[in-house]
């Protein structure tokens, strides 16, 4: 990834929090602390912290949609998000832009209504996509530099929830 890019993503103007109507979140590393585990059979498991969900049923009960696209394809998102009644999960995703993009229109949702949630390099481009970028404190410095706003906690630590509520800060206060 280029200097130059990095600036451009750093400088440009982001959406009001308040004017949020989709909330894109990566799973490894944001809704997870990253760390994979794996069993003796090969099974994965991933760890979920209850912040991060409640602030996320908060968020879509005030009328936010949230999504999870993911890289990686796994059964413990699935239920998760099954769990958490996120209707919007995209797995084995390999242009997370593209997903993005068919989902917001799909939903009617301009892109600069969008945000997300992010902690590596690869979702450079989607940050460049959204109105709002986020990314979680132990994201990668470029990543941490393209932000338009950091979390104090890392990835699957209370991240996701401390986002979730300066979207549902603001939303209030512009009523």
């Amino acid at each position: 990834m280029s200097t130059r890019v990095t600036t451009r993503l750093a400088a440009r103007q982001p959406t009001r929090l308040g004017r949020i109507e989709l909330l894109a979140l990566d799973v490894d590393g944001v809704l997870t602390d990253g760390r994979l585990y794996f069993s003796g059979r090969g099974e994965t498991f991933k760890v979920f912290h209850v912040r991060d969900g409640h602030g996320i049923k908060l968020l879509m009960g005030s009328g936010v949609e949230v999504a999870a696209i993911s890289g990686r394809r796994s059964a413990a998102v699935t239920a998760r998000m099954r769990e958490l009644r996120v209707r919007h999960v995209v797995q084995g995703c390999s242009d997370k832009v593209a997903a993005l993009r068919k989902l917001s229109e799909g939903l009617g949702i301009e892109p600069r209504h969008c945000a997300c949630m992010v902690d590596d390099t690869v979702d450079l481009p989607l940050m460049s996509a959204v109105g709002f970028a986020a990314a979680v404190a132990d994201a990668h410095p470029l990543v941490l530099a393209a932000a338009h706003w950091v979390s104090a906690a890392p990835g699957g630590r209370g991240a996701v929830r401390e986002f979730t509520d300066s979207i549902l800060r603001a939303r209030a206060d512009a009523l």
